[in-house]
């Protein structure tokens, strides 16, 4: 597992603890892959970077979780 990705799997862990202001996934790479259309540091998609300090702390999970599946996709490929 990369650094990053690594970094990205204890954020998603705080990000599931309830009570607790939800972290941002941001890594400061900010770069799309073309391929994916996935930040390569946060594995977020631009509208998921463009949404995130609107969203609620539930919104904000539910992107966790997708976030936590791509990590699993990318772990297996």
């Amino acid at each position: 597992m990369t650094g990053a990705i690594s970094l990205i799997a204890v954020r998603a862990a705080l990000a599931r603890a309830e009570g607790q202001n939800v972290p941002s996934p941001c890594l400061s790479v900010c770069r799309m892959d073309p391929a994916s259309a996935l930040c390569e540091g946060c594995l977020r998609t631009l509208d998921e970077i463009a949404r995130w300090g609107g969203m609620s702390d539930a919104a904000k999970r539910l992107v966790w979780q997708e976030i936590g599946k791509r990590v699993q996709a990318r772990s297996e490929a």
